[in-house]
């Protein structure tokens, strides 16, 4: 095994914070990749891993190595796309997790002109409504939606989520349409739990320029977007969702705003990924491609 396969074997190992994520995102046998970081050590005479039965951390001097460890290769990559035509410059495979109707409703229907003009990039697409651990489970970026917590990762603003008022209109003719928040008593909401904290979310609206909540009745509670919507078009309540998401239903009448005097904040959205002192090429080309795509349409 060559010395750069090590780098690289070493530095997903670092990302993942285990042996065997790290084999599974490789598509290498477990005792490949420990074989390959023992081996680094030795040469290099110095432990870069502290390995317990569940966890592995970088020692002082695998952090150092690291960073350069990660140009290299970032380098070696672009210096092997020296000579190739633009339509072949990025090459290998990019992890990114987005919430689900983004990936499904946004980013999918674009990816074909993407990928043609990079044909030896590859794309896994996790879509998932939960904040997964983008360093342990070896993902290169997500996209958050809403306040972050201190992660220690870069984040890039692509802008804000617009959230609307909307109900079908079988539930308004049912309960009738709300002209004021005082008249969500009379109405019943969709109420949608946090995957990751399984809390429920108030109903929440700005009104003389303060942010106003309340905790809605429902009869049905749901942890997915997917659920929220298809609930909202069953008729079982009002909810408050993404612009983006209800487009099309509401171009149709399949979907109908309400209170749009008394909507809720428009949320941040956030692309984030590790700090790295070089992005690889094909990352960096990612990012600017979502950048581009989201700015463009969440707001739609």
């Amino acid at each position: 095994m060559d010395r750069i396969e090590q780098y690289r074997i070493f530095a997903r190992v670092a990302d993942c914070a285990s042996f065997t994520r790290a084999a599974d995102m490789l598509g290498l046998p477990r005792s490949s990749v420990s074989a390959a970081v023992l081996e680094l050590e030795a040469r290099l005479g110095t432990r870069l891993l502290h390995r317990t039965t569940r966890k592995v951390a970088l020692t002082r001097d695998g952090e150092a190595f690291l960073a350069r460890c990660q140009g290299l290769i970032a380098h070696m990559e672009e210096t092997e796309g020296l000579f190739r035509s633009p339509s072949e410059a990025l090459a290998g495979r990019v992890r990114v997790d987005v919430p689900g109707r983004i990936g499904r409703l946004i980013l999918a229907p674009a990816l074909p002109e993407f990928l043609e003009r990079h044909p030896l990039l590859e794309l896994d697409l996790h879509m998932s409504d939960r904040a997964i651990n983008l360093v342990e489970e070896g993902v290169d970026c997500v996209l958050r939606i809403g306040a972050l917590s201190d992660s220690g990762l870069i984040a890039r603003p692509v802008g804000e989520v617009e959230l609307l008022n909307v109900a079908s209109p079988g539930y308004l003719a049912r309960h009738g349409t709300p002209a004021s928040p005082a008249d969500l008593s009379r109405h019943v909401a969709v109420n949608y739990a946090s995957p990751t904290t399984g809390r429920v979310e108030d109903w929440e609206w700005i009104e003389d320029g303060a942010e106003r909540t309340l905790s809605m009745p429902g009869r049905v509670t749901v942890n997915t977007a997917e659920a929220y919507v298809a609930c909202c078009l069953a008729g079982l309540g009002l909810i408050q969702v993404p612009a983006y998401d209800v487009g099309d239903h509401l171009s149709s009448g399949a979907l109908v705003e309400v209170l749009p005097r008394h909507r809720a904040a428009p949320m941040r959205a956030t692309l984030l990924y590790p700090h790295r002192q070089h992005l690889s090429q094909r990352l960096a080309a990612v990012l600017d491609w979502l950048d581009a795509l989201l700015k463009a349409r969440l707001r739609a």
